[in-house]
């Protein structure tokens, strides 16, 4: 689309190697900022990089409890008005018509600090937060088990498909898999829980949700927001190549999901949920809090 930004764009760079010094194109990805609006009314700003807007739009709100099913949403489109300088569409305003019947999100002071900083100043109302919440029964099945081996596959799956962080270096990845390894979905982003919302809007749209059966791995760390989008897309295991939060191995224990983080290799720690990995029969509190790195 005609003025929309660029996944990737082009910035002269003096590069400098081994005391030699030269000038060069280097290929930087885009970042620009996202307005998501409901109904018209303004609910949040995120700095992406531009693409699937749509689906970052509603997964956002999948997060937020609004959407849960493809019926509920209406329409997404750009705002015509938003213009730039040179008064084009900067493409950097959507707004998300909800269907008739469809409450809209809450815009409480309690929800926003929820939604938008999950700070942990308000560890506990956060995780009753999510629990009422969440459209799909609480505590998530058990299923699918799934193989260690299987599981230390899928960061090397992961970086052989980032297509822009190969050309860019600079870019969060998430994605979407099967309990046998296989990559259901990939979406590359400036921002870890971007990239989650644009998986989980793909899958709204397609009628996927609750995603159930499926791993969501993601690169970087484990934060409390990415376990919440990924507790009420109903995805039961997620796996990090880095560190989870305490509040987010909170999280994860009270709503039942596998949590993993460290996953480098053959290596692995496991916060929550080790049963689904075969590695406890009957998973303890002490169990679930323990780790080593």
């Amino acid at each position: 689309m005609a003025g929309m930004g660029r996944v990737t764009e082009r910035r002269r760079v003096i590069r400098v190697r081994d005391g030699a010094v030269s000038a060069r194109a280097d290929t930087l990805v885009g970042e620009e900022p996202l307005e998501i609006r409901v109904n018209g009314r303004r609910l949040a700003v995120t700095m992406r990089t531009p693409g699937d807007d749509f689906a970052l739009a509603s997964g956002f709100l999948v997060s937020e409890g609004v959407l849960a099913d493809p019926a509920e949403l209406a329409r997404i489109a750009y705002c015509a008005g938003a213009e730039g300088p040179d008064g084009a569409n900067t493409y950097n305003v959507v707004d998300v018509r909800l269907a008739d019947g469809v409450p809209g999100p809450d815009v409480s002071l309690d929800r926003r600090v929820f939604t938008n900083s999950s700070c942990g100043l308000c560890g506990r109302v956060s995780l009753d937060t999510v629990r009422t919440t969440a459209r799909w029964p609480l505590p998530l099945p058990r299923g699918p088990r799934l193989d260690p081996a299987v599981l230390a596959e899928l960061p090397d799956r992961l970086r052989a498909a980032q297509r822009v962080f190969a050309r860019t270096g600079g870019l969060h990845a998430a994605a979407l898999c099967t309990a046998d390894g296989s990559l259901l979905d990939v979406r590359e982003d400036v921002g870890r829980h971007n990239a989650v919302d644009k998986i989980v809007g793909h899958a709204l749209t397609s009628g996927a949700l609750p995603l159930s059966g499926t791993v969501l791995l993601v690169s970087g760390r484990a934060s409390f927001e990415l376990v919440q989008k990924a507790v009420l897309a109903g995805i039961p295991t997620l796996a990090a190549v880095s560190a989870p939060s305490a509040l987010a191995v909170d999280l994860a224990a009270e709503t039942g999901m596998t949590l993993v983080g460290f996953l480098r290799g053959a290596s692995m720690n496991v916060y929550s949920g080790a049963e689904r990995l075969g590695l406890v029969d009957d998973e303890s509190p002490d169990t679930a809090s323990e780790g080593t790195r």
